[in-house]
């Protein structure tokens, strides 16, 4: 779920940043370019862990911020397919589920991955939204937003981005999973 990855990025370091010592001040630069923000085919880069090699220094004529090559490691969040994790339910619609992190809310359970029987019914407390019921041995188990819900890992996918933005926000990095397995969904429903 969490790697450990070494990244080399050439960057410009702004004067106003030369009063730090020179491994805070490109940390700080560091975080500023790379925290909360998705690298395709990497993850989302969530801490910078270290600094490894600091080259360069040069300052180009007319510019007045200094160039640095840096080699760090960066702890990214990128889950392998077949992981299980646990989320919070965000939103139920009758299209599936929709899941947070806290971290991170990009995650997309799509009706047919959902316990097999399963239909939705209009929610009672949200007449725009829908409640999930998974229907097992003449009981009927709901997918209410109470518990945390463990899914399966399908896909981890990096959409293009698009040139002009449409409706929703665009997801850089969306993870499909699945409850439809044995010991999936709700924690509930398997104590």
């Amino acid at each position: 779920m969490f790697y450990l990855s070494l990244i080399e990025h050439k960057m410009l370091l702004p004067p106003r940043l030369l009063n730090l010592p020179l491994q805070d001040a490109i940390k700080e630069e560091l975080q500023n370019i790379f925290l909360d923000k998705v690298i395709s085919k990497l993850g989302l880069c969530i801490s910078i862990y270290d600094i490894r090699k600091i080259d360069g220094g040069f300052i180009s004529p007319g510019e007045g911020a200094s160039t640095y090559t840096v080699e760090f490691r960066m702890i990214v969040f990128r889950p392998f397919v077949g992981e299980i994790i646990s989320a919070k339910l965000k939103e139920s619609t009758a299209d599936g589920l929709h899941l947070s992190l806290g971290f991170f809310d990009d995650i997309n359970i799509p009706a047919g991955l959902i316990q097999k029987p399963s239909r939705h019914v209009p929610d009672p407390e949200n007449r725009y939204k829908v409640l999930w019921v998974w229907e097992f041995n003449g009981e009927e188990f709901f997918v209410d937003g109470i518990d945390e819900i463990r899914f399966k890992v399908i896909s981890v996918t990096y959409p293009p981005t698009p040139i002009e933005q449409q409706g929703e926000p665009f997801a850089p990095m969306v993870i499909i999973g699945s409850i439809d397995g044995d010991g999936l969904g709700p924690v509930s429903w398997w104590q």
